[in-house]
């Protein structure tokens, strides 16, 4: 077996006029996306500079970065519908919806997770715990900055729907099964670290619902509606579950393996907070003795991260993602598209299974 990623076959072959497309809906999504948010920060600080403090809070994660892959896969599964322009504005709204709904999900899952890093800068519920140190507010600082960070989560909840209410109405369906997909999914996560069950099934739903659907197949599927084509739900959907999977996969690895100064975000965090996660129930049915290391918070981490690679479990998930992405690539075989954006996807299949690389 090899632990190498797969080459990218083909790579990216759109013409120039396809690249243009795409890059100019990229940026156009970019830009409004800022400008909603300081637009909203503007209005509120005529109440109160202080009433637009939630509204920074989900400004500040989303100009530390991100890889905006959901925009970019609602903006792909248009453009590779054949869209054009006359749809641009629906399909912008689309996208910056996602993007903000993602900051949601974030935003909320730094607190359940008791996260203190994301994108290299403190979480939103860590700044403002320390703020309220520094003023010597009243009250628990703690509690004063999760509060904080729920409330902003819960405005950019607010937000995505007002701006996918500006998209066509025809992806109303998918938008509502898209949040409740994530909501549950968050759920059954939390679920299963309590329980503490090696349920590699349960895991590998939880994975689908929180990054096949959420992250790939969904926003894909929302691109295509907006197109027209009803008749790429099915293979959008095979290649977004299976590439989605790779893709909780790849961030199970790099929690598990990768450093806080190059991921921007706290490294082992799922080790720490006994997160059962698709790696893990992989593991555990793989070896005994993961399951007690995974407990061990004293000595445990580094143990188990040498298990996970004597055991060779880190090589077969490996090997197995690398057969993930094939697997999607060829979920669009036969796929009514052109093949230009056939590669794309492929290549953007790459891009999320193999981003630590």
């Amino acid at each position: 077996m090899t632990t190498n990623a797969p080459a990218q076959q083909g790579g990216s072959r759109l013409s120039g006029t396809q690249r243009e497309a795409l890059d100019h809906l990229l940026a156009a999504t970019e830009r409004r996306l800022h400008d909603f948010l300081s637009a909203e920060a503007e209005i509120w600080a005529r109440v109160s500079p202080r009433a637009r403090v939630p509204i920074d809070a989900i400004a500040a994660l989303v100009q530390a970065g991100g890889k905006r892959l959901r925009p970019a896969f609602c903006i792909a599964g248009y453009l590779a519908g054949e869209g054009g322009p006359e749809g641009y504005d629906g399909v912008v709204s689309a996208a910056v919806a996602l993007e903000v709904l993602h900051a949601c999900a974030l935003i909320h899952d730094d607190v359940m997770d008791q996260s203190d890093q994301r994108r290299g800068e403190p979480t939103a519920h860590v700044r403002h715990r320390d703020e309220h140190r520094e003023r010597g507010w009243q009250g628990a600082a703690e509690r004063y900055g999760e509060n904080v960070a729920i409330l902003a989560g819960d405005l950019a909840l607010i937000y995505s729907d007002r701006i996918m209410a500006e998209a066509p109405a025809t992806v109303r369906d998918i938008w509502c099964e898209l949040r409740t997909e994530l909501i549950i999914g968050q759920y059954m996560d939390v679920l299963a670290a309590a329980e503490f069950s090696a349920d590699p099934q349960l895991a590998r739903w939880i994975a689908v619902a929180k990054s096949g659907h959420y992250t790939i197949h969904r926003p894909l599927a929302v691109g295509a509606r907006l197109a027209g084509r009803p008749d790429l739900a099915a293979p959008f959907q095979e290649y977004g579950v299976t590439v989605g999977e790779a893709f909780q996969l790849r961030d199970d690895l790099i929690d598990a393996f990768g450093e806080s100064e190059v991921t921007g975000k706290p490294a082992g965090l799922d080790f720490e907070r006994h997160k059962m996660t698709l790696l893990m129930g992989l593991a555990m049915e793989r070896d005994a003795r993961v399951r007690d290391l995974f407990l061990d918070d004293e000595h445990g981490s580094e143990q188990l991260r040498r298990v996970l690679v004597e055991s060779g479990v880190r090589a077969d998930i490996e090997d197995h993602i690398g057969q993930l992405v094939q697997k999607g690539r060829g979920a669009l075989a036969e796929a009514a598209l052109d093949d230009a954006w056939r590669e794309q996807l492929g290549a953007m299949a790459h891009m999320v299974a193999f981003r630590d690389r």
